[in-house]
């Protein structure tokens, strides 16, 4: 009995310092793995919630050529589209599936942040790790020249048609806001994957026209439309006029009283994440402080910014910070308020 509790006790004596060094070794393994180990080498998926060649599209496959070269280990940043709903599905994959380990990133609508107070998203977008946007935008009415839908009076006042892209997407939210807090004649024909496609469509006379159109889009992919005077813009929505367009109306601007006024600030508080990039939330902290950090110098890198320039994109940084405070105010707002914004955007009033 003696002589096997002395082989018992040596056997431990063995197995204990033989499990510490294992638990030690993978414990050290855990903790040098450095961001730069983690991004060394790695693929980082750049998920884009709307369909290739869009406005949202070229401003990720932008941001994905640069990205990279700000990242530890200098990572490859590969952009995927994701279209859906609006981009409904991009920020739910994001938020919900997504590997939260760093190595995948999303751009989804600007409205989207918002759509779990004003829809029926199921997120809470505060949580998502924010990275920035690289741009701050309005949203605009526009109309084909062909239309007999000219101005924001022949909106209120003509049957028309205007296309959409999915509940709680950009277009759908500025044309059932004009619907049903001005009382606008116009039609919603939903469902197009992207702005390419409705682009298309007002072309072809198929619609009169889009709301929710970015002024950045515009400048980007159809300065020609502009030049030749080829689309109407009818009216902005954002919390202030673009510096380029003085002369277009802001829609809170032509609201008639002051009930309504609030519930378009709720609305249009988006405007102010016009090309918003996150990451899941839950990722390594150290590994998402690098990738705000890499976001931000790249929106400052002069090889960017030159590409930026070439393909006529506008760049106005707005900070992780701006946007947890534009978020903040807006899940502060009051029930009765959401619920009256809901009622717009929704199409239930």
């Amino acid at each position: 009995m003696k002589g096997q509790t002395r082989r018992s006790r040596n056997r431990w004596r063995w197995i204990i310092p033989a499990a510490l060094a294992v638990s030690t070794g993978w414990l050290g393994t855990a903790h040098a793995e450095s961001v730069q180990d983690f991004y060394s080498g790695r693929t980082v998926n750049m998920d884009i919630g709307y369909s290739v060649g869009g406005g949202y599209d070229m401003y990720a496959r932008l941001l994905a050529k640069h990205l990279g070269d700000h990242l530890p280990g200098n990572p490859t940043i590969t952009p995927q589209n994701m279209p859906g709903a609006g981009s409904l599905k991009a920020a739910n994959y994001l938020y919900s599936v997504a590997p939260k380990d760093g190595a995948t990133i999303g751009t989804f609508g600007r409205t989207m942040p918002e759509e779990p107070l004003l829809g029926e998203a199921d997120y809470d977008a505060r949580k998502l790790v924010w990275l920035g946007s690289m741009d701050s935008d309005v949203s605009l009415c526009v109309t084909w020249h062909t239309s007999p839908i000219k101005t924001f009076q022949d909106m209120l006042t003509k049957p028309s048609r205007f296309g959409g892209q999915g509940a709680g997407s950009d277009p759908d939210v500025m044309a059932n806001t004009i619907r049903n807090l001005f009382h606008a004649k116009l039609q919603l024909v939903t469902g197009y994957p992207g702005s390419n496609e409705s682009a298309l469509a007002m072309q072809r006379g198929e619609i009169d026209g889009e709301c929710g159109t970015s002024w950045s889009t515009l400048r980007m992919r159809h300065p020609d439309w502009l030049r030749d005077h080829k689309v109407n813009l009818i009216v902005q929505m954002a919390l202030e006029k673009h510096p380029d367009l003085p002369d277009v109306p802001l829609l809170s601007d032509l609201a008639s009283d002051a009930e309504t006024k609030k519930v378009l600030m709720v609305i249009a508080a988006s405007q102010a994440l016009a090309r918003p990039f996150a990451a899941p939330p839950g990722i390594p902290a150290d590994r998402a402080d690098a990738l705000r950090k890499a976001f931000a110098d790249t929106m400052k890198d002069p090889a960017f910014l030159a590409d930026a320039k070439s393909l006529g994109v506008e760049v106005r940084y707005v900070s992780p910070q701006q946007i947890s405070t534009v978020l903040k105010d807006v899940y502060a707002t009051s029930p009765d308020q959401i619920a009256k914004a809901k009622a717009a955007v929704g199409g239930r009033m």
